[in-house]
């Protein structure tokens, strides 16, 4: 099944690698909403990846072609957002059966604008839950890495002694919540951000109890597909008029988790860990820069090949595809179909039809 759809989206790549020759890729967004509210205002929030509209009754995701990592962002890739975005929304209709997400559905969106979600307006815990199965990581808050220098207590948990890269947690499914930040990320315990007031002990409780299972039920599916799913980064809010707690901004995408094809893991691990196993995420992009420089501390990063960006770029549409089981079809034009303009307008026609302007 894998080496079946690696050979059939090889055939992407070259339009992939001319798109990256040509800059076409959508960066940034500048959509005028009105507001929803009188005398009100649209607030527009600038992540890493996703831009995000709050009219002051529900809210515009955007996801943007910007690939992020190391608290910066490094370069774009043709049609991640929309692949992105796809492969989140399929995931939040396959475990709204776990836990309510704030998406409010419309499928004209999703067909003219597949980087735009709109969502119910929500206020989020400053928390990302973090749920890691496996030994592994690169960055500066992965379990690994600070397993590797000798940490034995990693966000209030226990690690055992003997433990190699990439090998399973003996210890099952790890909640590794860490602070949400611009800048830095920290690691964060349990009881360290009850303690701080971050979040009361019962929202702390059903948000844990929701991202394990959810973390449990993306496993077993993405298995069924031919990948393990690592590890990966959940959000919860509230929705601002019910008080509900909702999953929210993404979930179980390439960007926010760590995907391993699974037939390459034994292969791997019998080798103790010398030999990454196969994967579908950004993580061999990540390695290349810091083959190459200090990711964290240089100012100056160095340009990768295209090759290599549209190579993550055929992976994304890859998983998209084995994922959902759907073939993707590629919008028009090499700004992932539409213009900022024509976004603009159309988000905005939507709403009004939707009574939501």
């Amino acid at each position: 099944m894998i080496a079946a759809a690696e050979e059939r989206t090889k055939e992407y790549l070259p339009r992939l690698i001319s798109l990256l020759n040509e800059d076409g890729a959508y960066k940034s967004t500048d959509v005028t909403l009105k507001p929803a509210v009188e005398n009100g205002a649209v607030d527009k929030y600038v992540g890493k990846v996703r831009d995000r509209y709050d009219d002051g009754k529900i809210v515009v995701l955007i996801t943007t072609d910007r690939l992020s990592a190391f608290d910066r962002a490094l370069t774009c890739i043709p049609f991640k957002g929309a692949v992105l975005n796809g492969t989140s929304c399929w995931w939040f209709e396959k475990t709204a059966h776990i836990v309510n997400n704030h998406v409010i559905k419309n499928e004209k969106l999703s067909k003219l604008c597949p980087n735009v979600t709109l969502g119910k307006k929500c206020v989020p815990f400053p928390i990302e839950f973090v749920m890691r199965g496996y030994m592994t990581g690169s960055s500066g808050t992965a379990i690994w890495t600070h397993y590797n220098k000798g940490v034995r207590k990693y966000c209030g948990h226990d690690l055992p002694e003997g433990l190699i890269k990439n090998v399973k947690l003996p210890t099952g499914n790890l909640l590794t919540p860490t602070t949400k930040s611009d800048e830095h990320d920290e690691l964060i315990s349990a009881e360290e951000l009850v303690g701080q007031g971050m979040m009361t002990q019962e929202d702390w409780d059903f948000c844990a109890e929701k991202a394990h299972a959810l973390f449990a039920f993306g496993q077993e599916e993405a298995l069924k597909k031919g990948f393990i799913l690592v590890d990966t980064k959940y959000e919860f809010g509230k929705d601002a008029v019910t008080g509900e707690i909702l999953l929210i901004d993404e979930i179980h995408t390439p960007d926010s988790s760590r995907y391993w094809i699974a037939d390459t893991y034994e292969e791997a691990m019998s080798e103790t860990g010398s030999k990454v196993p196969g994967n579908i995420d950004k993580e061999f992009v990540r390695l290349w820069y810091k083959e190459r420089c200090d990711p964290y501390k240089d100012e100056v990063m160095p340009t990768p090949p295209n090759e290599l960006l549209g190579e993550l770029a055929r992976r994304y549409l890859m998983l998209y595809e084995l994922i959902t089981g759907e073939t993707y079809v590629f919008p028009e034009g090499a700004m992932n179909g539409m213009g900022t303009d024509a976004t603009n307008q159309l988000i905005q026609k939507i709403l009004e039809e939707e009574n939501l302007a």
